[in-house]
C-alpha cells in the first residue's frame, strides 16, 4: 500500500487487490461482530468496542448501554460499510488501484480503523500502547499495518 496522500478536497492511497481484500474482509467481521452481538455479548473485543460506561456501577453502565449500544454498533457497522464500499473495485481488481475518499468518508476510515484495530488487540491481549499481546507475528503485522493506513490517512486529515 502506498500510504494516503492529499489530493484536493480527497485522500487517495493506492492498494494492491490483498491488501484492499483482507482490510474489506476484517470491515465486514467487525460489522458482523456488532450485528450479532447478541450471541457475543461477553466476547472482549465486543466489549472493547462497546465499553462500559460506568465500570464501577453494573446496574448503571447495564442502563446505559440499554439506551446506547444500538445507535453506537450501528453507526460503527455504517463506519465499516463505508471502507468495505470504498475498497470494491481495488479487492476485485487484479492490480493496485488508487482509492480515494473525500473528508466525511476519511472521518469513517478512521473511526472503522480504530474499531478494526480495538478487536484485532482483544484478540492478541493488547491491553495498553507498550503490551506485546500473544506471540502471533502475522496478527501483530496486520495489527501494525492497520495503524500505518490510518496513521497516513490522519496525517493528511491534519495538513
Amino acid at each position: 500500500m502506498r500510504a494516503f496522500r492529499r489530493s484536493r478536497h480527497q485522500f487517495v492511497a493506492v492498494f494492491n487487490p490483498d491488501e484492499a481484500g483482507t482490510l474489506s474482509i476484517l470491515a465486514s467481521q467487525v460489522i458482523a461482530l456488532l450485528e450479532d452481538r447478541g450471541s457475543h455479548d461477553s466476547d472482549p473485543a465486543l466489549l472493547r468496542l462497546l465499553p462500559d460506561a460506568y465500570s464501577d456501577d453494573a446496574e448503571a453502565s447495564a442502563e446505559f448501554r440499554r439506551f446506547t449500544a444500538d445507535d453506537l454498533a450501528s453507526r460503527k457497522a455504517a463506519n465499516g460499510r463505508r471502507i468495505v464500499a470504498d475498497l470494491a473495485t481495488a479487492a476485485g481488481s487484479t492490480s493496485a488501484t488508487a482509492v480515494k475518499v473525500d473528508a466525511q468518508a476519511a472521518e469513517a476510515w478512521v473511526r472503522s480503523l480504530t474499531d478494526i484495530r480495538l478487536t484485532i488487540a482483544a484478540r492478541l491481549g493488547i491491553e495498553a500502547d507498550d503490551d506485546l499481546g500473544s506471540e502471533d507475528p502475522a496478527m501483530r503485522d496486520l495489527y501494525d499495518w492497520l495503524g500505518f493506513v490510518q496513521g497516513s490517512l490522519v496525517d493528511c486529515m491534519d495538513r
